[in-house]
């Protein structure tokens, strides 16, 4: 006997565009629930006032003028790296070499201020490590775009993989520059004489980074939604077999777009060692090749929303430092509360993009 098909209880279907103030009314709700989640796991974990702990994290973010610079500086190297990822990510070419691009531009600025930072005048020198960096970041992006031009290899892969070579070559000029001899390091560079150091501008020496990334957004947002060069990404991006029909040469596109990424990662290299750090790890890049995919996924590839998104990352990342430090808690139990509301901020795309209908009754 034929029994009448039920419905399913729950039925999801893709809304029609929201308007901005219901999507981020969507996302505000859920960065409150996450919130509130935090806020539960805090108590049955560690029994500490969540209260408290948020205001130790408001604290470690923005409690002094110091931790305000760093905080900034923090978030702009962060949204660099962003910027350079997101024209890839646009032409859906997974780059997730950001990491190894980073390095090797800050390697090539390393290199200039040893070799040749006692021989020429400081600016020049500063002029020569930015198009050292520059070029070499480029050339490390270009390697892998060829290869997909070319043999359509996985860029996943190949660019993944290139971030250890990468981390190699710094390893390895590491111990052939390290000062002293036997100690594993370089060392802060040409610490007696500054050059190759950015100048300070401004009230911070963390100034001149944050200025040319603010530069620098804005330049990206004009290039990916003004330029014809942005228009190509994009339709490469839908569909590469569309963008031959209309003559666009996706091999060139490609290659193209990869340098342009690679630049601002080697840029972003450059911002490290001259203007931060002053000096060269294996370590420098900190993660932030694979944070900024985050960044540039929850902005949607917007270069303004990303503004936003890394300063809530690096946030999270300095408030977890902060309580660790005041409640004797490790950098694990931060990473959880980060977790939770990404978790939730995820989540609330989800409900922006699609819509739940549940089985009405008979």
């Amino acid at each position: 006997m034929n029994k009448k098909a039920k419905a399913p209880l729950i039925h999801i279907t893709k809304r029609k565009e929201l308007p901005w103030y219901s999507a981020w009314g969507i996302r505000f709700v859920g960065i409150l629930l996450a919130f509130v989640l935090c806020a539960i796991v805090t108590m049955m974990l560690t029994g500490l006032n969540p209260i408290q702990v948020y205001g130790t994290m408001l604290y470690g973010a923005f409690g002094t003028q110091r931790k305000c610079w760093i905080m900034g500086q923090e978030v702009a190297i962060l949204l660099c790296v962003a910027l350079a990822l997101t024209p890839a990510f646009r032409m859906r070419f997974w780059n997730l070499g950001g990491e190894g691009q980073i390095l090797v531009g800050g390697l090539a600025s390393a290199a200039c201020m040893i070799l040749i930072g006692d021989k020429i005048p400081n600016a020049a020198l500063i002029a020569i490590m930015l198009v050292c960096s520059v070029a070499a970041g480029a050339v490390w992006a270009m390697i892998p775009a060829l290869c997909k031009a070319k043999w359509n290899t996985n860029e996943t892969l190949f660019t993944l993989m290139m971030n250890y070579v990468g981390m190699q070559l710094v390893a390895y000029f590491t111990i052939v520059w390290e000062v002293p001899k036997g100690s594993g390091k370089i060392g802060i560079i040409n610490q007696n004489t500054s050059a190759g150091w950015l100048p300070q501008v401004g009230p911070s020496k963390y100034f001149l980074n944050i200025l040319i990334v603010a530069v620098l957004t804005v330049a990206v947002y004009i290039y990916m939604n003004y330029s014809k060069q942005g228009y190509e990404i994009s339709v490469v991006g839908e569909s590469e077999n569309t963008a031959r029909y209309v003559g666009i040469k996706v091999g060139k596109v490609i290659v193209r777009t990869l340098i342009v990424s690679g630049a601002l990662c080697g840029l972003a290299g450059f911002l490290l060692v001259g203007g931060t750090n002053h000096t060269i790890t294996t370590t420098i890049a900190n993660g932030r090749g694979f944070t900024a995919v985050m960044v540039a996924w929850l902005a949607k590839f917007n270069p303004i929303a990303m503004i936003f998104s890394s300063l809530l990352l690096v946030f999270f990342g300095q408030g977890a430092s902060e309580i660790s430090t005041a409640f004797g808690l490790n950098q694990s139990f931060g990473d959880i509360l980060t977790g939770i509301v990404l978790f939730f901020i995820i989540g609330s795309e989800f409900f922006i993009t699609y819509r739940m209908n549940f089985r009405k009754g008979e």
